[in-house]
């Protein structure tokens, strides 16, 4: 076997290989016994037909194509070895000339690692946000639990903007009514713009028995982008009564006996999670600074497949939540052109830091160990809602092992860049990234948030009292 190799580009190469007939014989020989095993032939066992009679019987051009599908991947693979090319992608391969008894001709286009020259990446500057906690934010958090134990109390007045109420929704389309089209005793916050277009409008005044009709588009459902009359009656209304910021407070919403208290622990996790905060900002604009240094090219046949594999994720996605492309889009604030640019945009960098990892990866020699892969699938699983050990025989089944290596390698790599880094706030301050290990028992380039954040986080729901 012969093979040639020709760049079409920084990223395409196209293979030349030429096969001597005389190789083709074990293909040749395996086509004629899996031809064989698959007949039935009278005065012949299966799998034991003499190759003649096949000849006979189905023609010899059906045996060269069965040898040739099978000796291609075989040959391909060899070229590829020979001329230490980096494919990735599925080749392109073409039969340039082939008749029984004579040399076999293909080529193979196929996508190629880009190359490039990798720049210091080690002691980036990088600047991320201070980490202060104002009075601002932690009056912020403050109010936050405020309303997280706020009590929701009725109200004999009409409904203003941050009421909430209970109310009943009949709509007709064409002066036609349906039940999908009507609902009783929905909550609703006035004012929160989250239900109907014209529905705050509507509710926003009336009191308890009374009812007003708007007209509006609907955005889902069978009659998506359909107008509709839709009625709206309020049943009852309730304000939020928020608790005074005293003593009996900050015992029923902490562990403390002051309020004093309160705040000062409330500080104490608001500069953690703004600690975290630079971490992640630093992880981020590391890679940003290492990847402005670099003009990486890009396999535009990768490139659409990476778009294409996110696209049918996306529309699986919206298949399972009842919602169209043009919902989504809606709710995103798009047009289609404006997401079609973005997700290019982004496949496009997540592609580009890759394969400037993956150089990283390179030049440090950087491996996985079992325990790592290990302790990164039990943390993908938990996201996936998954038991590790299910998740993992996905994975396995699903031949993605040597993905979640490459994630856990390039992590490596991308925590080293981080970790000789130069951070600082934008206060001029250095940043101290192990100080993040203490906070987050993970690599500076994963850093996590904690679930005991939560306790500063504003509540969206209050009980009724």
């Amino acid at each position: 076997m012969k093979s040639a190799l020709e760049t079409l580009n920084p990223t395409r190469v196209r293979l030349t290989v030429e096969v001597p007939f005389d190789e083709l014989k074990p293909s040749l020989d395996s086509a004629y016994k899996k031809i064989g095993g698959q007949v039935t032939i009278p005065g012949f066992r299966k799998g034991k037909v003499p190759p003649r009679v096949i000849d006979q019987r189905f023609g010899r051009a059906m045996v060269l194509e069965e040898a040739v599908n099978e000796a291609l991947p075989q040959f391909y693979g060899k070229a590829v070895e020979e001329n230490d090319v980096h494919a990735i992608g599925t080749p392109e391969v073409d039969v340039k000339d082939f008749a029984d008894g004579e040399q076999l001709t293909f080529t193979a286009e196929v996508d190629v690692r880009p190359e490039f020259d990798l720049p210091e990446y080690r002691g980036l500057a990088v600047t991320v946000d201070d980490a202060e906690v104002t009075d601002k934010d932690l009056d912020e958090q403050v109010e936050g639990l405020r309303e997280r134990f706020a009590v929701l109390k009725g109200v004999d007045r009409a409904a203003a903007d941050g009421d909430y109420v209970s109310i009943d929704l009949s709509a007709t389309v064409g002066g036609e009514s349906f039940d999908d089209l009507s609902a009783k005793g929905l909550s609703y916050q006035v004012g929160e713009g989250s239900l109907l277009d014209g529905l705050d409008d509507a509710a926003r005044g009336l009191s308890a028995a009374e009812s007003a009709t708007f007209t509006t588009s609907l955005v889902g459902g069978d009659h998506a982008g359909e107008e509709a009359e839709v009625t709206v009656t309020v049943n009852s209304v309730k304000e939020r009564e928020l608790p005074e910021l005293d003593e009996d407070f900050a015992q029923t919403a902490s562990e403390f006996d002051t309020l004093d208290e309160l705040r000062a622990d409330l500080r104490t996790r608001l500069e953690r999670v703004k600690r975290l905060e630079q971490g992640v900002q630093a992880r981020d604009r590391v890679l940003e600074t290492l990847l402005a240094q670099i003009d990486v090219p890009l396999p535009e046949g990768v490139v659409r497949s990476e778009i294409d594999g996110r696209l049918h994720t996306l529309a699986h996605q919206l298949e399972q939540a009842g919602m169209s492309m043009e919902d989504f889009l809606a709710a995103e604030g798009q047009s289609q052109e404006e997401f079609d640019a973005d997700i290019d945009k982004r496949t496009r960098e997540t592609l580009a830091a890759q394969f400037v990892l993956d150089k990283v990866v390179g030049e440090e020699q950087l491996s996985v160990s079992e325990q790592e892969l290990t302790e990164h699938i039990i943390r993908t699983a938990s996201r996936f809602g998954l038991g590790p050990d299910a998740f993992a025989q996905q994975v396995v089944q699903a031949g993605q092992v040597p993905m979640l290596v490459s994630e856990v390698v390039r992590g490596k790599a991308l925590a080293l860049v981080l970790e000789s880094a130069a951070v600082v706030d934008e206060s001029g301050r250095p940043v101290d990234l192990e100080a993040l290990r203490e906070d987050a028992p993970t690599s500076p380039a994963a850093v996590a948030q904690e679930d005991d954040e939560a306790a500063v986080e504003t509540a969206e729901d209050a009980p009724e009292e």
